[in-house]
Formats: C-alpha cells, structure tokens, sequence
C-alpha cells in the first residue's frame, strides 16, 4: 500500500506552514474558513476547500491531489529483467507470467494492448485456457494498484495500461 500524505492546514492563520511545506514540493489543502475570500493556488499540489465540510468531502480533495501529484511527480513506470516493477519510488515484484503481460502493456503504455497481443507474450505456446488472461490480469491488476497504475478492460479490443488513483491508507 502506498500512503499519501496531505497536510491539512488552516488559512490564513498557517501561510508560514503552508510556505514551507510548498517549498520542500509537499500536497497541502488549506482548511478555509466561511468568512475568508478564497486563497490563490500556489502550484497543483495546492488545493482548498470551505469550513465546514464534511469528512468525506476533504477525503475526496486529498485523493484529487494524490493523483495531481502523481501526474506532477510522473516518472514512467518501467519492469527491470528480475522482473521488478518501479514507479517512481514505488515497486511490486512480479512472477514471470505477469511480468511478459507487464512488459507487453508497457511497451504501449496509455494504448490498447489486444488480448491476441498479450495470449501469445504469456503463453508463446499456447494459452491454456481462454479464461487463463482474465485471471492473470485480474492478479496484476491487484498487484499494481498500490503503484498508481490501472489497467482497464477496452470491451472487444483488449487491454490497456495508465496512470490510475493512488491508494490511500490512513496510518493507523
């Protein structure tokens, strides 16, 4: 799982905090009060929202700049030949199955990767069975969503590879 740190600050009484913490390229929602104007974005890992607001309304803002920062901090994922998956300081070990599947997507990252495509970088052979892709994109799925990755089903075409939501865990 990844964490993803956001730091609630209140505005305007936290500028100080808020500085810092943009310098050092830190997410940060600033916590306004009804009475305030709203404050100027510095970059796009700022965001705000108005007091009072509910929890799951500041969880939702925290996400949308998880992923800003994602897109912000962007680094291509990449599969090294042990079959390591990184992105970014993130990485997931893969079988050897999964990583020819990975490698596969990868090489079309952000485009339709046909399930003929990925059949035969699987299985040179022969696959096994017709349900034997599903099953193994439904483990690598699982395996890379923790990374910020996605992979979603095209209906009829294949497969593709992008950039999802990061994981948010609360620390306990």
């Amino acid at each position: 799982m990844t964490f993803v740190d956001v730091a609630l600050l209140r505005w305007p009484l936290e500028e100080d905090r808020r500085l810092a913490l943009a310098a050092r390229g830190a997410l940060r929602l600033l916590l306004v009060d009804a009475d305030m104007p709203a404050p100027e974005a510095s970059d796009c890992l700022e965001d705000w929202i108005r007091l009072p607001a509910s929890q799951d309304d500041i969880d939702a803002r925290c996400r949308v700049l998880a992923t800003r920062s994602m897109v912000h901090n962007s680094e291509a994922p990449g599969l090294d030949p042990d079959g390591v998956l990184r992105v970014g300081a993130g990485w997931v070990s893969l079988p050897p199955l999964e990583a020819r599947l990975m490698s596969a997507l990868l090489d079309r990252f952000g485009a339709v990767v046909s399930r003929d495509n990925l059949s035969r970088t699987g299985w040179p052979t022969g696959a096994p069975g017709r349900n034997a892709l599903d099953v193994h994109m439904l483990r690598l799925r699982r395996r890379i969503a923790p990374l910020g990755l996605a992979i979603r089903t095209v209906r009829s075409r294949g497969y593709l590879l992008e950039a999802g939501e990061l994981q948010m865990v609360q620390p306990a």
